[in-house]
């Protein structure tokens, strides 16, 4: 069964992640946790733990539908920098798989990919620079075929529901949405 990964290095912002987690095992989306630092216990940008359900190695690319990167400092940056992730992230969107990166993650992640064609992409204001092949765009949450990203904490939670509308439905996301009271 086809199941989604967020990644999670030291430095993620938890928002981003938690949020995102959150919202499709509301949806009840299988999504698993997953470590690129050979420990479980990963620690956020704010200082808060959390244990990964998993390792980085023991993923398994053709179990997954969505691979996701949350942002933050230097979170993003270690996501970015492990090979392992890379690898992966450039082996599943070559198939046509999904990928969704929110925050510094466009920049600081999907900039180490090769992209088929010029991507429509959000991040955080500031990073744009690593971008340089992508189109930018100013909005909270783009969708661009199999790539999703989002610009930064404040939309978590449309980003989490534009993803879980690609892994479920329209319906499906909207009631999470409204049994989450949002707008």
């Amino acid at each position: 069964m086809k199941k989604s990964f967020l990644f999670l290095a030291d430095g993620f912002e938890e928002v981003e992640a938690l949020g995102t987690v959150d919202v499709l095992r509301r949806g009840t989306v299988e999504v698993k946790t997953v470590s690129i630092s050979g420990k479980k216990e990963v620690t956020g940008a704010h200082g808060v733990p959390v244990f990964a359900d998993l390792l980085i190695d023991e993923v398994k690319e053709e179990e997954a539908e969505f691979l996701i990167c949350p942002g933050g400092m230097p979170g993003a940056k270690n996501l970015g920098d492990c090979p392992a992730l890379v690898q992966l992230i450039q082996k599943h969107f070559d198939k046509g798989g999904y990928v969704a990166a929110i925050c510094a993650a466009p920049a600081l992640v999907l900039s180490k990919i090769k992209m088929d064609r010029k991507r429509q992409v959000t991040c955080y204001p500031g990073f744009e620079e690593y971008l340089p092949e992508a189109d930018i765009q100013p909005h909270g949450v783009v969708v661009d075929g199999n790539l999703i990203t989002g610009r930064g904490p404040a939309y978590t939670f449309k980003f989490g529901l534009a993803i879980l509308e690609q892994l479920t439905s329209k319906k499906v996301a909207e009631d999470v949405a409204a049994g989450m009271l949002l707008d």
